[in-house]
């Protein structure tokens, strides 16, 4: 890397530029998420139309569905700058102030993770979203004085997997509020095939929808396990990806059918063979396999709990006869009688 490539803020390694490449750049090229799609085609229509900036959007959902790429694909709809960052990054309020002020006529600036932006970042943000200033404070100590600049005219798009996070006068202030739900096998399926397309490498529909079923509903997880099937399909020279190079591929790497990991099976192995399936707390959870609760909450669960493998209870976590059966165990008769009361009283 050269002097100015380190220099540049834009600049990203290689392999970064390469994955982005995967990435669609227009909304008609987006697959999934249609009445998000819809919605935001009409804002985006409405907006140019009146030649404003896009009003101030939040983009909420689990990781890996697109939210980073629609933000792009907003910037290129409406032709202007996009500039990126995240809440963790934006430490200071200087820092905000640095970004606020150099961002052009009707840009866009995105802040992944803004939940986790600081209280006191935030304040410098609320004007700024409403009334395009921003003050600063000069001097120190009886001398200092606040002055109010004025700030171009811009879009904040806000991502976040914890939307519950985000404080009241922040979520207030984005007149565009959408969820990105999970994938589809269809949606995924179409996905896999124009990235296999884009890497350079045939699939055969079958390959595709086998792949696509074991993607956990996220495009990023699709087309990560793409590139490792088309990994262990060139290796044994097979020149299409089909169903056996799916099946082969996963298998070494641990993914099943549902497309449960080794992560999934480790939380509901704990939870059945060592906590009698449940109820049990997550930092236990954590504590026994050896991983991040975190993870756990905001990965593993929330995957584990769309299958109907996973049970929130106020005493902690459960698994249901679905986990077992993921196991490939029988599910004991207190859990089926469990499940089924479950049933009868959401009915």
């Amino acid at each position: 890397m050269n002097r100015q490539e380190e220099l540049d803020p834009n600049h990203q390694p290689s392999e970064t530029v390469f994955e982005q490449s995967l990435r669609p750049k227009r909304l008609a090229e987006f697959i999934g998420q249609d009445s998000l799609k819809g919605n935001l085609h009409v804002f985006l229509q409405a907006t140019l139309e009146r030649k404003e900036p896009l009003d101030h959007l939040l983009l909420y959902g689990p990781p890996g569905l697109g939210k980073t790429t629609l933000a792009h694909i907003i910037a290129n709809e409406l032709d202007v700058a996009i500039h990126v960052t995240s809440g963790p990054a934006i430490e200071r309020p200087g820092d905000l102030v640095g970004i606020l002020t150099n961002l052009e006529p009707g840009a866009v600036l995105f802040i992944d993770e803004i939940h986790r932006l600081g209280r006191l970042v935030e304040e410098i943000l609320y004007p700024a979203m409403e009334d395009w200033k921003v003050d600063v404070l000069i001097g120190k100590g009886p001398a200092a004085r606040s002055i109010r600049l004025d700030l171009q005219r811009f879009t904040v798009i806000g991502a976040t997997t914890r939307q519950g996070l985000l404080t009241g006068p922040l979520r207030d202030r984005f007149g565009i509020i959408s969820h990105f739900d999970y994938y589809d096998k269809e949606a995924l399926a179409q996905i896999i095939c124009r990235s296999a397309s884009i890497l350079g490498y045939a699939i055969s529909e079958d390959g595709a929808n086998v792949l696509s079923s074991r993607s956990r509903g996220t495009p990023r997880i699709a087309n990560r396990l793409l590139k490792r099937v088309r990994d262990f399909a060139q290796y044994d020279g097979k020149s299409t990806i089909d169903e056996v190079a799916v099946e082969r591929a996963c298998s070494q790497l641990g993914v099943d059918g549902n497309g449960l990991d080794r992560l999934d099976h480790s939380v509901l192995r704990a939870l059945i063979e060592k906590y009698n399936g449940g109820p049990v707390g997550l930092e236990t959870i954590a504590a026994t396999i050896g991983e991040d609760a975190g993870t756990i909450e905001d990965v593993v669960e929330p995957f584990l709990m769309q299958l109907g493998c996973l049970i929130r209870t106020n005493r902690g976590r459960m698994a249901s006869a679905a986990a077992y059966l993921a196991l490939g165990k029988t599910p004991p008769a207190k859990v089926l009688a469990s499940d089924e009361n479950d049933l009868f009283s959401k009915g």
